[in-house]
């Protein structure tokens, strides 16, 4: 069962009427995050490569666009915050990954970067969007650099978050044990406490309100993560710095001031390696930037955007 609101076919769906986004406008004004009195916000689905994604469209459609692409073990949700703050400005797209959210499992298990960025690919050519500017986290972000190295022109400019060529095996090894303990629980107080040791840059009150977003009920009555746990390891095909060295558009690479993913120096050989790269840190927060410090993420990536629409 979900516990979240979203389109059930193919006509778009208004959430500005929803509980959730109800929700949402509290975090941001809770967390001082700015936005617009009157935006617009739906939910929707597309068929890309004869796989159902569904995705949250912000904004209106003569606006510069931007696609949002999440982390592993997490969904378009991720983004809610800065998506709302920017929906004044652009027009955002924010999609739910194969096996993630609410989008549809892999039939064939193929759960590698590469088939992600040609989902990625197929999503902006399906939608039409001309040169939107794209940002990646974490699994999302190696989804990015291999979308901009394998489809060159297909975006303006990226914006790579706490990802890149060199990960730390350490902060690596810490979300994947992570994801593996935390697949099942008896109730969501179990979830938000899980969560609340893990992550400790938000409170309980905001986890709560974005857990339905990550979580579905079974009809046994346990909640389990909205990602495909049939997923098996199958060894995807290695990122390095000679090949974000092809990669001729604006980048920039925002680190967590406090990440264990990206290490300062990894960062540096990362944005170093880009042909038009620069790198910018985010203090008060690890691994997941934009969730964990938003106004800091909005203020760091802003002067960006500006430069480059």
């Amino acid at each position: 069962m979900n516990l979240n609101e979203l389109a059930h076919g193919t006509n778009p769906h208004d959430m500005t009427a929803s509980d959730e986004f109800a929700s949402l406008v509290r975090s941001a004004a809770d967390l001082g995050v700015p936005h617009a009195d009157q935006v617009s916000y739906r939910s929707r689905h597309t068929v890309v490569r004869g796989q159902r994604l569904h995705f949250s469209e912000w904004g209106e459609p003569d606006a510069p666009p931007l696609v949002f692409l999440h982390g592993s073990n997490q969904s378009s949700h991720s983004w809610d915050l800065v998506s709302l703050h920017f929906a004044d400005r652009f027009h955002v797209y924010a999609v739910d990954q194969r096996g993630h959210g609410d989008s549809e499992w892999s039939r064939d298990l193929d759960y590698r970067s590469d088939a992600m960025a040609l989902d990625a690919e197929g999503f902006i050519r399906e939608i039409g969007l001309e040169s939107p500017i794209v940002f990646g986290h974490s699994m999302g972000g190696r989804v990015t650099l291999k979308l901009a190295r394998n489809a060159p022109g297909i975006a303006k400019a990226l914006v790579i978050v706490d990802s890149g060529p060199e990960m730390s095996p350490v902060g690596g090894r810490m979300i994947r044990n992570f994801i593996q303990a935390n697949r099942e629980f008896d109730s969501l107080d179990e979830f938000l406490d899980n969560v609340s040791k893990y992550d400790p840059y938000r409170t309980r009150e905001h986890i709560a309100r974005t857990a339905k977003y990550n979580l579905i009920r079974r009809a046994d009555g346990k909640f389990i993560s909205k990602t495909d746990r049939r997923r098996v390891e199958v060894e995807d095909s290695p990122l390095d710095l000679d090949d974000v060295r092809s990669i001729d558009v604006p980048t920039l690479v925002v680190r967590g001031g406090d990440s264990n993913v990206l290490e300062p120096d990894a960062a540096d050989r990362f944005a170093n390696a880009l042909p038009h790269g620069r790198r910018v840190d985010v203090p008060d927060c690890g691994h997941n930037v934009h969730s964990q410090n938003t106004t800091g993420f909005i203020e760091a990536v802003t002067p960006f955007l500006d430069e480059h629409t």
